[in-house]
């Protein structure tokens, strides 16, 4: 099996470090993360196995524009070949009454594929 999740991927390669011998602050220092970090991940291998290392969380915070919106705008914005992200910004607040920063703006349209 190839893991292809870079978080469980990161924490098995600390549980790797771990049975090489290496100390929980060597194995911490090698996959750039804290110590109590470190000591979780432990103990949840040792509890669960490799199912302990999967986050348990979905990650971020739940998107203002339901999956709907978010397909209707990938359309709006697949009409004009170029966009600014301030233009980008706009549409989505006329459209859809919803503000977002530049810097989530500049994120949903690479999620589009547009640079």
């Amino acid at each position: 099996m190839l893991e292809t999740d870079t978080k469980v991927l990161q924490r098995l390669y600390f549980i790797k470090r771990r049975y090489d011998g290496k100390s929980v602050e060597e194995a911490c220092r090698s996959v750039g993360v804290a110590k109590p970090v470190g000591y979780e991940w432990q103990k949840r291998w040792n509890d669960d196995g490799y199912d302990g290392l999967i986050p348990l969380y979905a990650g971020g915070r739940p998107s203002k524009l339901s999956d709907q919106q978010k397909e209707r705008l990938e359309l709006l914005l697949g009409g004009k070949n170029a966009w600014t992200t301030d233009e980008v910004r706009l549409l989505i607040s006329n459209e859809f009454g919803v503000e977002y920063t530049l810097k989530q703006v500049r994120v949903i349209s690479k999620k589009f594929g547009m640079k």
